[in-house]
């Protein structure tokens, strides 16, 4: 490729055709998907951070999928909160009232995601976490990870994931208390100090 975009043979630049897919921006994302916790809620939190490559680079056309309880550990079963243009079909957003624990964000141009949902309550011996689903460009199968608060520390002692791994590793599930109710999360797809991820059979 030449700095104007055109590469050595004077061509085009690549196409979508011409890469590694699949592309998850088209169609996938909708309004609000980042926005899971209504607004106002006492419980809401804010989960951000970056999706990085082998080399620490950002990823910019990640995409996430979050799961979560609500406070008291119970996992939703209402209907989904999303309107819909009724010109148009186009969504419109989530209506603010149910919580359905689930939520779809992008990374940016710069490779940040956040999210903002309710604080998640505890599971049975399981520590509170969040679940994601990592899918992009060049990753063959998506990747499944947690996120850890880190004030449940007490818990995360008895929380059979944390429990078998080592303390470099475990640290790669517990996010960073921000303040405000806002928490740190990277995720590393590779390399050092590269994201547990998990395998469900």
């Amino acid at each position: 490729m030449t700095a104007n975009g055109t590469n050595a043979t004077g061509g085009l630049p690549p196409t979508p055709s011409h890469t590694v897919g699949p592309f998850y921006g088209y169609a996938l994302p909708f309004p609000g998907g980042e926005e899971i916790a209504p607004l106002g809620h006492p419980d809401t939190i804010t989960v951000h951070g970056y999706v990085l490559d082998g080399a620490g680079a950002p990823v910019p056309d990640a995409f996430l999928e979050v799961w979560g309880a609500d406070p008291r550990g119970n996992v939703p079963a209402v209907d989904g909160s999303m309107r819909r243009d009724p010109a148009s079909g186009g969504h419109l957003g989530r209506n603010g009232v149910e919580f359905t624990g689930w939520g779809r964000a992008g990374t940016d141009a710069d490779g940040h995601w956040y999210t903002r949902t309710l604080r998640p309550g505890s599971r049975g011996r399981s520590a509170p976490y969040l679940s994601v689903c990592v899918f992009a460009r060049g990753l063959l199968m998506h990747l499944f990870t947690r996120i850890y608060l880190p004030e449940d520390t007490a818990a995360h002692a008895a929380d059979p994931l944390l429990a078998g791994l080592d303390g470099e590793r475990r640290a790669t599930l517990v996010a960073r208390d921000e303040g405000r109710a806002t928490y740190r999360f990277d995720i590393r797809l590779q390399g050092e100090g590269e994201t547990v991820f998990l395998e469900y059979q």
